[in-house]
């Protein structure tokens, strides 16, 4: 009996030791298993993962040694998957039996409560932390989500939220993950606080901070929501206003954040050492200059006697480093080093010149120009690969770069080659915007009828870098299509070439004026010659013939032009006196010179742009010039606050004893010009009230840019104030008479073009005027 016994428990032993034996793994002690040779390999308990997976992961196999080593790899290793809540290894008879229990996966994930975040943003986040559809449900993971959740939240001012999460079990082994938020209430910026400064007052110092206590716009600028980052930067921003006026020993001793009881209010403390104001006693370069020490001299903005100005030393070292980048020195060192005299209340600089190794570029790299080709890219760069490292001319190919407009984003860098102590890379990576406009327009209306207008430009055709553009317009008043091609590098050497062709037809709407007609049909051809980075000349040959038809009740300018110029009667007393037709053709000649300094053509922040046309036909029926020039100027004068300053003159005369052409006025109002007249509309008008243009036109434009912000940088609201005003052939420009407006607007890059919209109130209109204060356009750039 006893035999019999024994026999009979023997494989119920093995099976309790390795139960027994993961026991232990989980309690970190060690227990014996009996070797035995593995006849067969059983799994149990799978519903979802293959069983070869889990063979993968034994270390044993038929026919090997099972034993206390074995056991354990195995039992860890199959934990370390994820996929089981429970591992049990058990023998019987040589067979060895791996008992699982598998964790559920989740079904599905939801949310209850939000409205500070969208629901799908929300789950896909959670998704890249481990809890989403269909992944493996593990009670860590979700509390982790859960406390990110919460994070989330509290970044937002919403301390007094609180989440309840819910586990709920369904068939086959799965789980549903709910998460109850109750959002609560955003706690407010009740009151900020600044202790131990003497010199400054606290609006001083206010003024500096992006938090603050509620204001009329902080539905907008949340600015009275209390951020770690926003405080961090806040507390930067009063070290720098200490330190660029003399405070060298400012300090910023402690911050601390209270929340009331309800989590309602926030209050903040900044508790600040101000220290004494020095001034600079002296300061000089030291170190290998190479016979330089003038030129890097000259780069100082900080002198002696001068206040101490943190950020002044800053940008001396910097030139400093950046003009030795220019002699090849990428990774030129040079530190201020500071002797304080604290009884004098002065410090003195040694500034130290570490030129380093001279390096040269190993390889130029492109990024992120899927459409965009390469040689587009490179024809731009003024740094060559092989050649020495040259810091001005890496920023002149980056700001090249920029100004194609193709990118909405251009990064430059320059890692050191890890092979090479003397090399580095020029890394360039773009972010490509849509660089073709398609614009459609229908309208209709009792004297146009229906009116189709579209147009088509392309400013980076097939990636070559090229502009193609037709422009098509059925107005009855106006018609026209034109076609236009540029390529900017029709030859090597960055000449460029372009081309139009038009055939336009103008006629007045029935019912505003008497009948006329002009067709004109011509086309130019230029070429732009590169003098320096900035500088480009143009040189031009067009012809145009324009046809002018008129009956007896055309306006009095269009028969007189017809009768003195084409076939029309030419008794001024006589009904039917210009009635007719006149055909000329003429063949301006042009040349222009432009300067662009800007930082982006798109969306400028500093720098000017200016440009300067000569027209000139000396040959044909009509003899004329015409002069334009254009000034713009950008510059930041408060953060991100842009300042925007546009002029421009232009001047058309006639020669050889003829008038300037009428065809060829200039016109004001409007988008463009002077926003809050209707456009086009200044200037002299005929009895019937509309605008005929005129020979001389001055305009000036002021803007004050400010982006939205977390908003694309090319989208803007701006303030207006706009001048300007058309005068006939010999009339001298009168300031009285320029027209004013001033207004708000918005303007964006959008992906079918530069659009704004303006709101503009006219400030000195005058009988016959014609205000707008509502207008749009799309495809203007200023």
């Amino acid at each position: 009996m006893k035999s019999h016994i024994e026999n009979y428990t023997l494989p119920n032993l093995r099976r309790r030791a390795l139960a027994l034996a993961a026991f232990a793994l989980c309690s970190g002690q060690a227990l014996a298993v009996e070797p035995f040779k593995v006849k067969d390999i059983r799994v149990e308990g799978l519903q979802r993962t293959e069983a070869g997976t889990v063979f993968s992961y034994l270390p044993v196999r038929v026919g090997e040694t099972f034993d206390d080593a074995k056991s354990v790899s195995a039992i860890k290793s199959l934990y370390a998957t994820g996929f089981f809540k429970d591992v049990q290894i058990e023998a019987q008879d040589g067979v060895l039996i791996v008992l699982l229990e598998e964790r559920p996966t989740i079904a599905g994930v939801d949310f209850t409560g939000t409205k500070e975040f969208e629901k799908d943003a929300l789950v896909k986040a959670l998704k890249d932390v481990g809890v989403g559809e269909t992944k493996i449900f593990d009670k860590a993971t979700v509390d982790r989500a859960e406390q990110e959740l919460k994070r989330q939240y509290l970044s937002r001012g919403l301390y007094g939220m609180q989440i309840t999460t819910t586990i709920t079990p369904i068939e086959r082994n799965r789980v549903n993950v709910t998460f109850a938020v109750e959002e609560g209430e955003i706690a407010k910026i009740a009151r900020i606080n600044v202790i131990g400064n003497k010199y400054f007052t606290d609006s001083e110092l206010f003024e500096l901070m992006a938090l603050s206590t509620p204001t009329w716009f902080s539905w907008y600028t949340k600015a009275d929501q209390y951020s770690k980052q926003k405080l961090a930067g806040d507390i930067e921003n009063l070290k720098s206003f200490y330190q660029n006026r003399g405070f060298l020993e400012m300090q910023v001793e402690s911050t601390q954040i209270s929340i009331t009881p309800d989590k309602k209010e926030i209050y903040i403390t900044v508790n600040i050492i101000e220290g004494d104001k020095y001034t600079v006693s002296d300061i000089k370069l030291e170190g290998e200059m190479f016979g330089r020490e003038a030129e890097l001299s000259s780069l100082l903005l900080l002198n002696k006697n001068d206040v101490y100005n943190a950020a002044r030393l800053t940008e001396s070292t910097r030139r400093i480093s950046e003009r030795m980048g220019n002699f090849g020195y990428a990774f030129a060192n040079v530190n201020a080093n500071p002797l304080l005299d604290k009884e004098k209340k002065e410090v003195a600089f040694t500034v130290f010149v570490d030129p380093g190794k001279r390096v040269y570029v190993r390889r130029i790299n492109l990024a992120g120009n899927t459409k965009t080709r390469d040689e587009v890219i490179r024809r731009e760069f003024r740094q060559f690969e092989g050649s020495w490292y040259d810091g001005e001319k890496i920023k002149v190919s980056r700001d090249r770069v920029e100004r194609l407009g193709f990118f909405k984003e251009v990064t430059i860098e320059t890692p050191e080659v890890s092979t090479s102590t003397d090399q580095v890379d020029v890394n360039l990576a773009v972010t490509e915007r849509p660089t073709g406009n398609i614009t459609f327009g229908a309208g209709y209306s009792q004297t146009e009828k229906l009116t189709l207008t579209g147009s088509i430009q392309q400013s980076n055709v097939f990636g070559s870098g090229d502009t193609v553009g037709l422009d098509i317009n059925t107005s009855r008043q106006n018609r026209t299509i034109a076609v236009s091609h540029t390529d900017p590098y029709f030859t090597d050497d960055g000449v460029s070439r372009s081309f139009d062709l038009f055939h336009r037809t103008t006629t007045p709407i029935a019912g505003s004026v008497g009948y006329y007609k002009i067709l004109s049909t011509g086309g130019n051809i230029r070429f732009g010659v590169p003098f320096s980075e900035l500088d480009t000349v143009f040189f031009g040959l067009g012809v145009e013939r324009t046809q002018v038809q008129t009956n007896t009740g055309s306006p009095f300018r269009y028969r007189k032009y017809v009768a003195d110029f084409g076939d029309g009667e030419k008794d001024p007393t006589s009904i039917f006196y210009g009635a007719g037709t006149a055909v000329n053709t003429t063949f301006p000649l042009t040349a222009a010179w432009q300067r662009d300094s800007r930082d982006s053509p798109l969306t400028p922040s500093i720098g000017r742009y200016q440009r300067a046309n000569l027209e000139l036909s000396a040959f044909g029926d009509f003899k004329y010039y015409r002069g334009i020039y254009n000034h713009q100027y950008f510059t930041p004068v408060y953060r991100s606050v842009i300042l925007a300053l546009n002029g421009e003159l232009d001047y058309g005369h006639g020669l050889g004893g003829k008038p300037y052409p009428l065809f060829k006025n200039f016109y004001a109002g409007g988008i463009g010009s002077v926003r809050g007249y209707d456009s086009s509309s200044l200037g002299s008008k005929d009895p019937n009230g509309d605008s005929l243009g005129g020979a001389t036109r001055l305009l000036a434009n002021a803007e004050l840019q400010v982006p939205f912000p977390g908003a694309d940088k090319s989208l803007r609201w701006f303030t207006f104030l706009d001048a300007g005003n058309v005068f006939d052939e010999g009339q001298k420009i009168q300031i009285k008479e320029l027209r004013a407006s001033a207004g708000i607007g918005i303007s964006w890059i959008s992906p079918v073009g530069p659009l704004k919209l303006s709101f503009g109130k006219a400030l000195n209109a005058k009988v016959g005027d014609k205000t707008q204060t509502f207008q749009f356009q799309m495809g203007t750039g200023f």
